[in-house]
């Protein structure tokens, strides 16, 4: 069942963004939007702004935004049908449900997410409530993982036996085809049904939402041929490339302090947040990947990697950061005292004794020249040129300009060799990665909180073409003034704009127009792209002349700039802009071209042209 696409409209009509957050938030009044402490980051001085005309928010700190539906969504950690359900009810607002195509597939997958807690429900009743728990009690105990932090976790135990889990299983008359697809429980040679977790503590793992996906499984006495750890297999809910441990959990504090700190296992995950660590995320054990990277990206770009302090550790550490670098990640790493892991140190230290640990953090290229000299590879000259190679190509993958050449200067300092010597060994090695067509995906430079937008989209087009009204445009489009838009798109096609992401904005309104859906908080829903997202934020909400161009060219102070006045002056400038640009180019063509006769038509052409330009000044805006 779904909730018709007419009804989600009318409750979002209906909804008071400013009175949904500030139930949440403390807002105050600042000219025509409304203002506080954004509640997904730290911060001092607001900069979260709710705007009532637009029904819209956006922290320009972090870069948070939406409509009512994912303000509470990333609030409060619900689904989009929860949150449409709550807004609905607090308004009063009854949902008549129906029936589509896809609820075929969304009932299975909520089927196998049903089996999942289903699971998690046995696994945490036997350790907390079964005689048979006692061991795992136990040993919990000596790893000192309180009560508490078990029911935060979920953490559960599968006892001794091949059949515990089976038997629950039948008596709840659940499909075991599906519970098999899930990996909990397998077909011997006989064809019989057996428990696959057995005698093991249970980690269930979360989908960022809070949804159970998967399970991993830590034995508890030493077997032969029996892993140490054994973990869910791939399913329609579970992609272990994509999931995170313990992100669900930590996801807020990650946000708020804009920093996460990468452990590679359950204890270490568990142990540190149970201590008051908790933007802490684990890889579970795998070599990091680039989904992974990916979705922790949503909440923080600013990691810590703090893994074993043994070889294998070093190791993943040196991996992992190559894959965070190339998604413009910043990026530090922790070296604990030999022996340690992160559950052993915070049991032994405690959480200010780590917080130190973690302010002395070395950055990736102290950590990487640390292993390399530990290693002894500065003690023989060549192997000493194989190491330098290799700072030097770990260096090529950071996107930054100004950082990468700071960081050439610690190389060129560190090993008193000349920066134009570590430059040229840079450009050597980008200019191999580009010939092999693997030249990293960083940007020639790191998107500041400011230029992240216009930087990505490129928004600044070719200065010949550059139509210095096309952003206004836009801007005005997004404004919800159903005359204002009207006569935007009767009067501009959306070929008129030389900017790509322009002109697709503007298709999403010309959508939306058409079928009198036209409000900001609708139209932003629509824009899939998160820079795109991000900018028109920025261009609706943001308190900023229009343009230098705008200001220098037309713009006197006197309109104001959300009146239909200042609107069809801004599309009178804009085709004037056009007609100039035309007709530049036809004189382009002129001098360039030999064929008199062309040179006939592009001449009559541009008559025709001034005459449209006459016409549009001497008109008066209507």
């Amino acid at each position: 069942m779904r909730i018709p696409e007419q009804k989600i409209e009318e409750i979002r009509n209906a909804a008071d963004i400013v009175d949904v957050i500030s139930g949440h938030v403390h807002l105050r009044k600042r000219g025509k939007n409304f203002v506080g402490l954004c509640p997904f980051h730290q911060e001092k001085t607001p900069s979260f702004t709710v705007s009532e005309d637009k029904q819209i928010y956006h922290c320009f700190g972090c870069g948070a935004g939406g409509n009512v539906f994912k303000f509470l969504m990333e609030f409060k950690n619900i689904s989009f049908v929860e949150t449409v359900e709550e807004i609905a009810e607090h308004l009063g607002i009854k949902i008549d449900y129906e029936s589509h195509p896809s609820d075929a597939r969304q009932n299975e997958l909520e089927e196998l997410y049903e089996l999942n807690v289903l699971a998690a429900r046995f696994f945490s009743d036997n350790l907390l409530k079964s005689t048979d728990g006692e061991e795992a009690r136990e040993y919990l105990k000596r790893r000192n993982i309180k009560q508490p932090t078990q029911k935060t976790f979920g953490i559960g135990y599968a006892p001794y036996g091949w059949d515990n889990f089976l038997a629950h299983a039948k008596e709840n008359k659940v499909d075991l085809a599906k519970v098999k697809l899930l990996g909990l429980i397998d077909i011997n040679d006989k064809g019989e049904y057996y428990d696959k977790f057995r005698g093991r503590i249970i980690f269930p793992i979360f989908s960022p939402n809070g949804r159970v996906i998967a399970f991993g499984g830590r034995i508890l006495e030493n077997q032969e041929n029996a892993a140490k750890y054994l973990n869910s297999p791939e399913s329609q809910i579970y992609s272990k490339r994509r999931s995170l441990y313990g992100l669900f959990h930590s996801k807020d504090d990650i946000r708020k302090l804009d920093r996460a700190i990468l452990v590679e296992g359950y204890m270490d995950l568990i142990s540190l947040y149970q201590a008051g660590v908790k933007n802490v995320v684990a890889s579970s054990g795998t070599s990091l990947t680039e989904e992974q990277v990916q979705l922790l990206s949503r909440f923080t770009k600013n990691i810590i990697i703090l893994f074993d302090a043994d070889p294998a550790g070093q190791k993943a550490s040196l991996r992992s950061i190559e894959i965070l670098l190339k998604q413009d990640f910043e990026v530090k790493v922790i070296a604990l005292p030999k022996g340690e892991d992160p559950d052993s140190y915070i049991i032994k230290f405690g959480k200010e004794k780590f917080e130190e640990e973690v302010s002395r953090a070395n950055n990736f290229l102290e950590y990487q020249t640390a292993q390399f000299e530990e290693q002894g590879l500065f003690e023989d000259p060549a192997e000493m040129t194989k190491a330098i190679r290799e700072l030097v190509n770990t260096l090529a993958l950071v996107g930054d300009e100004l950082k990468r050449n700071l960081l050439m200067k610690s190389i060129a300092k560190r090993f008193n060799l000349r920066e134009k010597l570590i430059e040229s060994e840079l450009n050597t090695f980008l200019q191999q990665q580009k010939e092999k067509g693997t030249v990293s995906n960083a940007r020639p430079e790191q998107r500041s909180t400011d230029q992240q937008t216009q930087s990505q989209l490129a928004l600044a087009s070719k200065a010949t073409d550059e139509n210095p009204y096309e952003k206004e445009l836009i801007r005005l489009l997004y404004s919800g003034e159903e005359e204002i838009i009207s006569h935007i798109l009767d009067k501009i096609s959306i070929e008129n704009y030389n900017n790509h992401s322009l002109r697709k904005l503007a298709g999403i309104v010309q959508d939306g127009f058409s079928e009198q859906k036209f409000s900001p908080a609708y139209l932003i829903d629509k824009i899939e792209d998160e820079d795109l997202q991000e900018f028109i934020f920025e261009l609706t909400l943001a308190d900023e002349s229009i343009s230098k161009k705008w200001d220098e060219l037309s713009y006197n102070g006197k309109i104001e700039k959300d009146t239909l006045d200042h609107a069809l002056e801004t599309i009178k400038n804009f085709l004037l802009f056009q007609i100039d640009q035309q007709i530049k180019l036809n004189n382009q063509f002129i001098t360039d071209s030999k064929d008199e006769r062309l040179h006939l038509e592009m001449m009559k052409r541009n008559q025709e042209l001034q005459d449209e330009k006459k016409s549009l000044l001497s008109s008066k805006n209507k």
